[in-house]
């Protein structure tokens, strides 16, 4: 059996010939391979990679066969990414690294090569100043995206979202080919986030450039959104701050404007305000979201609710409360789906006509709750 040198020298049988039976030559060909590679990195911005090598077809037929016969050619491949790692070092001037911008997997059946960029994650707060634009691209019920006279052919329910509007523009900047928005939590689409901003995490998909200055970043995207939509506290962050963001537990502060089907006396309002503070509240998955969430009992906290404004048939409520807490079915009770509720401490029919979200902060439960209350 004919192998080169180099697999000679790691697997130590055959003999040495022209023809490599187990690496097809490939040693031989690590200079115009690592060459190749480099020209097709000239127009991504990166400063580490990793190597990874396959083997299939044929090549992997020799190694089960190698295998049977006590012979294990893992070291010839491991040995082969680091010459094709140093090469690549030496015509791009980046690094091997454990966290790298590009993942390099060659193939040694057919020495083709797969160039994988790794995504740009950014961390941010954004503020939503306009209503009816909901967080992330909403398709079209009736086409499914398609497009069709009931979305005016965009395939969208709505015009644009908070994801297209941040997205957009990062994606023109990094040059990258799709851009998801992580919320920490969702707004109903005709509320306001105002405040302190929601926390997202962008991940950018397969991006060309990656050390844009973040401040530069910034200003695009409060330039391209104009108004509708602005971000602060921009910074690269990590893929695991995704899954973080969305683990993490927040309180939530909220302005609702409420109207009863009656005039309700100010000190009735107080009471029932008071009774509803601080307490564990039992929603079942809400009439208006049952067909895209899981139909189940769900147990949240209320903290400190306050009347701000009230004449009449309309008040004005502050309301604090624990992550996944429905404040419109907190108000109206939806049919008895929630418990307890406004309207039924009140004794009215109560709805939420206008809905603002006024801050989010990471904050553990106990340290809300009020002193000598248990």
């Amino acid at each position: 059996m004919e192998v080169c040198s180099q697999c000679y020298k790691r697997l130590g049988f055959g003999k040495v010939g022209k023809q490599c039976v187990v690496c097809c030559n490939a040693f031989e060909k690590i200079d115009d391979f690592a060459r190749e590679i480099a020209k097709k990195l000239q127009d991504v911005e990166l400063e580490t990679f990793q190597i990874g090598s396959r083997s299939r077809g044929s090549l992997r037929a020799l190694q089960e066969y190698l295998l049977l016969n006590g012979m294990d050619d893992r070291k010839m491949k491991q040995y082969f990414n680091i010459m094709l790692a140093e090469k690549i070092e030496k015509f791009t001037g980046t690094r091997i690294s454990d966290h790298p911008d590009v993942v390099i997997l060659f193939d040694l059946e057919d020495f083709s090569f797969q160039i994988n960029i790794m995504p740009v994650y950014i961390y941010g707060r954004y503020i939503k100043r306009v209503r009816n634009i909901s967080q992330t691209r909403w398709l079209c019920g009736y086409c499914k995206g398609r497009g069709c006279e009931i979305c005016n052919f965009t395939g969208k329910r709505y015009f644009t979202s908070v994801e297209e509007l941040i997205t957009k523009p990062m994606m023109e900047l990094f040059q990258a080919k799709n851009g998801i928005l992580h919320g920490a939590g969702r707004e109903d689409v005709d509320a306001r986030m105002l405040g302190n901003g929601r926390p997202f995490v962008v991940e950018l998909i397969e991006p060309k450039k990656r050390k844009i200055p973040i401040e530069e970043v910034k200003d695009f995207v409060n330039r391209s959104c104009k108004g509708k939509v602005s971000v602060k506290e921009l910074r690269y962050a990590q893929a695991k701050e995704v899954k973080e963001i969305k683990a993490e537990r927040y309180r939530k502060k909220y302005r609702a404007k409420v109207v009863f089907d009656s005039e309700i006396p100010t000190d009735k309002l107080e009471k029932a305000v008071k009774m509803l503070s601080f307490r564990e509240i039992h929603q079942r998955t809400p009439k208006r979201v049952e067909h895209r969430r899981a139909d189940k009992v769900r147990v949240r906290r209320t903290f400190q609710i306050k009347v701000l404004l009230h004449k009449g048939k309309i008040a004005v409520l502050e309301i604090e409360a624990e992550g996944g807490l429905y404040i419109k079915e907190l108000i109206s009770g939806d049919e008895g789906r929630t418990r307890p509720s406004l309207s039924e401490l009140l004794g009215c029919d109560a709805r939420v006509e206008k809905l603002d979200v006024i801050g989010i902060y990471l904050q553990s439960v106990r340290r809300l709750r009020p002193q000598g209350r248990r």
